[in-house]
């Protein structure tokens, strides 16, 4: 497992590094993110959605639960946030998105880690400050 830590000062900040992060994925990659509330998950999800070419407004799925981009890959975006159980994380047909054609990423990943492929790239946020993020990404080595 490889393990990259960096702080980020805005939520821009963080939406680039995201954006850069995003040329080195491939279809299939799973991408598990926790971290509390306001960390900048969904920041992170829009940059990417950036460096997938994806030109539609990246919003957290919370209510929706899946949001689907085209894009180079395409980019499914799911929240855990308001599931109940893993067997309700499966009812919503996870297999389709983590073995799907594009790049699959969970926030709020760690309430139900039992789902989660375990070569998953894991992407954790901190709050350090009121503009401070540390993004921690822990890839498994190929």
């Amino acid at each position: 497992m490889s393990k990259i830590e960096q702080i980020t000062t805005s939520p821009e900040e963080t939406r680039n590094l995201a954006r850069d992060f995003a040329s080195d994925l491939n279809s299939g990659d799973v991408l598990a993110l926790s971290g509390d509330l306001g960390s900048g998950k969904t920041t992170f999800v829009q940059g990417l959605a950036v460096g997938l070419d994806i030109t539609v407004n990246v919003v957290s799925p919370t209510f929706k639960l899946v949001n689907e981009f085209d894009g180079r890959l395409p980019l499914y975006h799911l929240d855990f946030y308001r599931i109940e159980s893993a067997s309700e994380v499966v009812a919503l047909g996870i297999e389709h998105y983590l073995f799907g054609d594009g790049v699959t990423v969970i926030e709020w990943a760690d309430r139900y880690p039992e789902v989660i492929p375990e070569d998953s790239i894991k992407v954790h946020f901190e709050v350090v400050s009121h503009t401070e993020r540390r993004i921690t990404v822990e890839k498994p080595l190929k």
